[in-house]
């Protein structure tokens, strides 16, 4: 049976779910279960602290987990990520009082507070910038202003908490994470871990693409069909009238209404747009 660790809560935790459940997995019944049995599909579910996931895989204990990859990075467990999953994205920067430093060279000698020491030391030793990580497990914000750091090291997103703050970013970023599908290192996947892998893959092209299918004039079809590329090919049908010919293809969903316009202008006609409820490529 498949052990998967899945957060508890947390930014990661419904999102996880979701994917989960749209990959064909039993969803959790409530928030204070914290196993999950789906025999239909030969796994088991552990709903864990997303800090600790990367620990518990890393060790054997669980064979595969969903976590952020900066909480991989930052457990210095012996754990890596075998695939993205798309959400959760968040961007690390280190941060200032406004004005004050244009550098990440100028930390030297000085205190970083951040909820990611283990992930900042290893970016600062990258850098060759010898300053001192202070572990915060939140509202790193105020830290400066409570005398405790004289920089910080966070998430950043739409950057109003740090400006509420008197704080501005400063430097390259650390780190761009997002939630990823780890696995315990130097360990080959195995079958079970690559259907999930696969599963999971299959909800984020279902959720990229759609299938659009249309009517065009035979002698038309060679340029309708470099709108619609497809993956390998598209699939293209002969009809009762011989001038006419059907097409089916996948097309990015952000472009279809681009497509869609281009394909009327070239000719096409009854173009139809389906979403794609689940695939395997």
């Amino acid at each position: 049976m498949l052990r998967i660790a899945v957060p508890n809560k947390g930014a990661l935790s419904e999102a996880a779910a979701t994917m989960l459940e749209e990959a064909g997995y039993r969803r959790r019944r409530d928030s204070k279960e914290l196993v999950r049995a789906d025999p239909d599909n030969d796994a088991e579910f552990f709903f864990l602290r997303p800090r600790d996931i990367a620990v518990y895989v890393g060790e054997g204990i669980l064979d595969v987990g969903i976590t952020g990859r900066d909480l991989l990075l930052d457990s210095g467990a012996n754990a890596q990520e075998i695939a993205t999953l798309g959400f959760g994205s968040s961007t690390f920067h280190y941060a200032g009082p406004a004005g004050k430093f244009t550098d990440i060279g100028q930390l030297e000698g000085l205190r970083i507070a951040t909820s990611y020491p283990t992930l900042v030391a290893a970016d600062l030793e990258r850098r060759g910038v010898s300053a001192t990580p202070v572990k915060l497990d939140g509202a790193v914000e105020v830290s400066i202003q409570l005398g405790v750091a004289d920089a910080i090291a966070d998430v950043v997103e739409t950057g109003s908490t740090l400006r509420a703050a008197g704080l501005e970013v400063f430097g390259e970023s650390l780190l761009d994470s997002e939630g990823v599908l780890i696995s315990r290192k130097d360990t080959e996947p195995s079958q079970a871990v690559q259907v999930l892998a696969r599963r999971l893959e299959s909800v984020l092209v279902a959720r990229r693409y759609v299938l659009m299918d249309y009517d065009v004039p035979t002698d038309l079809l060679d340029e309708a069909i470099k709108l619609t590329p497809g993956f390998e090919s598209p699939t293209v049908s002969a009809m009762h009238d011989p001038q006419w010919m059907a097409v089916r293809s996948m097309v990015t969903r952000e472009d279809s209404n681009k497509v869609m316009d281009a394909l009327y202008s070239v000719g096409a006609r009854a173009i139809l747009v389906s979403t794609i409820h689940a695939c395997r490529m």
